[in-house]
């Protein structure tokens, strides 16, 4: 018989384990809260006092800070330790092609600034100095010094090429297509940038905290100025092999004239049948016109009769367009999201889902954003944490 020279599995070194321990009660303590000696001992499996040097050895590192004690319970008051907002800021941006919005959050989540700057008429080249700018007094509102930020997340209307970094489907962000932007960007910002699809983005915070938490496959349509959609499969998000994946405000429907000439077209079927102007225009036909399409569906609401039928006419546009994603990828749920979504609140939601339900063999839940404020700088935020708690939480010992 020969003798194996398979070496047997080498248990993980002291250093090794502790880092494991401690990014395990850090996780704990930004999902539940201040929590004691004992609750990290009882969560984590650790004894006593592991459990004491651990906490010893983070809030050493400046990662955790005590903050107040138990009351209520037998026997003397225990020490309770959060994570240490302090230990870490980043920053979450949100591109259109009439402003920037960034907001500034600690390590913990909690935002401490925010603030807007309208671009119209900024020239191209003044794009990455105007978002350094931007950031730079979003930083100091929150009262912070230079150079505080750990990270950045920039959310665009356009697909960032994994390969080559160029920006696709953007030409309406002038100053957005330098091959060296990321590079740009983060000299200029004097912190990692990292740039992401904005509705992809929006489908991040949804699963971090909105109506997609707890799915592992979901698609978010997203319908206001530009129609777009975000596919996550097995809580990842599907960006593509060009990174356009979801870009389906340039898909042929029923009801459109299919645009041959691609290249020179600036948008497609589903968005001229679904997006804002579109709606206006739908809106018109139906005597409800108004400035806006948020405020066309506000009185088609209020409208019996008229608004029931464009209520109707729209949410069947919507169903067209999520049949065929929905006979692609066969998504547990659907999120509806973006500005004529949200406008319609639950009245377009059930309608759309009757639609489909006509329409289509598959039957996801259907639901609308459950997210306050804009869900792009939401999920900005959640992506630049992601990453700075990855740097901050693995390298402090």
């Amino acid at each position: 018989m020969t003798k194996s020279t398979a070496k047997a599995p080498l248990a993980g070194t002291p250093s090794l384990l502790r880092a494991i321990n401690d990014r395990a009660a850090l996780e704990l303590l930004l999902e539940n809260g201040p929590l004691s000696r004992t609750q990290i001992g009882a969560l984590t499996g650790l004894s006593k006092p592991t459990a004491s040097q651990l906490l010893a050895r983070l809030e050493a590192a400046g990662l955790v800070v005590p903050v107040g004690t138990t009351e209520g319970g037998p026997g003397p008051n225990a020490q309770l330790y959060q994570v240490n907002p302090a230990a870490g800021y980043v920053a979450g941006v949100d591109v259109t092609n009439s402003g920037i919005r960034v907001a500034v959050a600690d390590i913990t989540g909690g935002t401490v600034a925010e603030h807007s700057v309208s671009t119209r008429g900024v020239p191209a080249a003044e794009t990455v100095p105007g978002v350094a700018a931007a950031v730079a007094e979003t930083v100091r509102v929150a009262g912070l010094p230079a150079g505080s930020l750990r990270t950045v997340a920039i959310g665009v209307g356009g697909a960032p090429d994994p390969v080559t970094g160029k920006l696709h489907y953007a030409s309406h962000l002038p100053g957005w297509h330098s091959p060296r932007l990321v590079e740009e960007l983060t000299e200029a910002i004097g912190a990692p940038v990292s740039i992401e699809n904005d509705v992809n983005l929006a489908a991040v915070a949804e699963q971090v905290s909105g109506a997609a938490a707890g799915f592992e496959d979901f698609v978010l349509l997203w319908a206001g100025a530009g129609v777009g959609a975000a596919i996550v499969l097995a809580g990842r998000l599907h960006r593509g092999f060009t990174g356009g994946a979801g870009e389906v405000g340039y898909m042929p429907v029923p009801g459109s004239p299919v645009e041959w000439d691609a290249r020179r077209r600036k948008f497609g079927g589903f968005q001229a049948q679904v997006g804002a102007p579109a709606v206006r225009a739908l809106a018109r036909e139906h005597g409800l016109g108004a400035p806006s399409a948020e405020e066309s569906i506000a009185k088609a609401l209020e409208t019996p009769g008229a608004g029931d039928a464009f209520l109707t006419e729209l949410a069947g546009r919507l169903a067209v367009g999520l049949s065929v994603i929905v006979a692609v990828v066969d998504p547990q749920l659907v999120v509806l999201s973006g500005a004529v979504p949200s406008a319609g609140g639950m009245r377009l939601r059930a309608l759309v889902e009757d639609e489909l339900a006509r329409i289509c063999l598959a039957r996801p839940e259907i639901r609308s954003s459950a997210l306050p404020g804009s869900p792009v700088l939401l999920g900005a935020l959640q992506r630049a944490l992601t990453d700075a708690r990855e740097s901050v939480f693995s390298t402090h010992s």
